[in-house]
């Protein structure tokens, strides 16, 4: 029994979740709905994917965004 089928992050890389949600929403808006400085200063996704990676509190929001806009967005 694959115990992580109903995990929508199953699978899915820290880049790949980073992108959709650039693509979707853009920096700024990221910027409002989760209020990190690496979404506001000069945004990259290789500058910001090296803050998530080190700060476990803000992977945990954009991953939890991410759902969120996963649901929304059906």
């Amino acid at each position: 029994m694959d115990v992580q089928k109903n995990n929508p992050l199953h699978g899915q890389t820290l880049q790949s979740i980073l992108e959709y949600l650039v693509e979707t929403y853009g920096w700024e808006e990221l910027s409002v709905q989760i209020d990190i400085n690496c979404f506001k200063k000069e945004p990259s996704v290789q500058s910001s994917l090296k803050f998530l990676r080190k700060t476990p509190w803000a992977r945990q929001k954009v991953e939890s965004f991410y759902l969120y806009a996963l649901r929304k967005n059906k």
